[in-house]
């Protein structure tokens, strides 16, 4: 089954600092105002991504998943949820400010599966942008203090970005993306999510949105710390591959292709995302054609193919 990559249409959700740069930059058609967020692959039950092709067209990424396992090498040790979830992400506005749990806390507590680390590259900034990522309290008690008085600008570290960015966020992490900023994130499957600040907002109703204060304390590390990453390139054939990040959650690459490109799979499944330009991908003879906006995944069934063209892409897997 699937001796092709696994296609994927984006799910899209609504949020109150959303904008319209996913149809601009990406020509997606979207359904609200105030998109902020394309699930692009996404095995979430809060939002499947559907499958365009193959034998499973029409179906979503959850229900391969659970009913296809032979797609991604599912075994007893990662039959828990499928593993990964890949968003772009539009702040057309101040996302508030907030901090996800570890699997520790995330299955004791909210009886989920996974915590939440991310990583962001960033897709499009404009001049001047910031993100929010990690705070100056040296002690729970500094922190708790500081949150408890509103003391924001002492209490958040603000990072200027550009285009080509690349952040890890590792959970614990009291971060937020700025407002002109739109991202590919690549995270654990996890949409638990401890609001810490949201600026006083208020929704049509008059109505703020949830804080989640004690939790977040909870989570929170303290200090903060700064992740080094280990980023390596190499060339091959008439491709650049930079490493991005490999931790314990992901690996991350991003692939600047010129020319063809004969490849195998790394890991149990491959997760692509293309940002720029177009590809054709081959396999066994069979083409596939993608482009910027264009989500895949080459599953398990597949051991080796090819990529040909000029595109960007960022890829991920377990």
């Amino acid at each position: 089954m699937y001796n092709e990559p696994i296609l994927l249409q984006p799910v899209f959700q609504e949020r109150i600092w959303g904008g319209q740069k996913l149809k601009t930059q990406f020509n997606y058609d979207l359904p609200f105002e105030q998109t902020g967020e394309a699930w692009v692959i996404s095995a979430h039950p809060n939002g499947p991504s559907v499958i365009k092709n193959g034998p499973l067209a029409g179906k979503t990424l959850l229900d391969a998943w659970e009913n296809h396992g032979s797609l991604f090498n599912k075994s007893k040790e990662n039959e828990n949820a499928y593993p990964l979830l890949v968003k772009i992400l539009d702040a057309a506005d101040d996302l508030s400010v907030q901090v996800h749990p570890d699997d520790q806390f995330a299955r004791e507590v909210e009886k989920v599966p996974y915590g939440k680390t991310e990583c962001w590259y960033v897709l499009h900034a404009e001049e001047g942008a910031e993100l929010i990522l990690g705070h100056h309290a040296e002690t729970q008690e500094e922190l708790d203090e500081m949150i408890n008085n509103g003391e924001w600008d002492q209490l958040l570290r603000r990072v200027p970005v550009i285009a080509g960015d690349f952040v890890y966020v590792p959970s614990g992490t009291v971060h937020a993306i700025g407002k002109g900023i739109v991202i590919l994130e690549i995270q654990q499957s996890s949409d638990i999510t401890y609001r810490v600040y949201d600026y006083e907002r208020t929704d049509a109703a008059g109505n703020k949105r949830e804080l989640h204060l004690d939790r977040a304390k909870q989570v929170t590390t303290i200090p903060h710390q700064d992740i080094t990453l280990d980023q390596t390139q190499q060339t091959k054939n008439g491709m650049e591959i930079k490493k991005l990040v490999e931790e314990t959650y992901f690996s991350v690459y991003h692939w600047t292709l010129n020319g063809e490109v004969f490849l195998t799979r790394d890991g149990d499944f491959l997760q692509a995302s293309v940002i720029g330009g177009a590809a054709k991908i081959t396999i066994d003879g069979n083409h596939f054609e993608v482009e910027k906006g264009s989500h895949f995944i080459i599953p398990a069934t597949v051991e080796e193919f090819i990529i040909s063209g000029n595109a960007e892409i960022v890829v991920s897997h377990s």
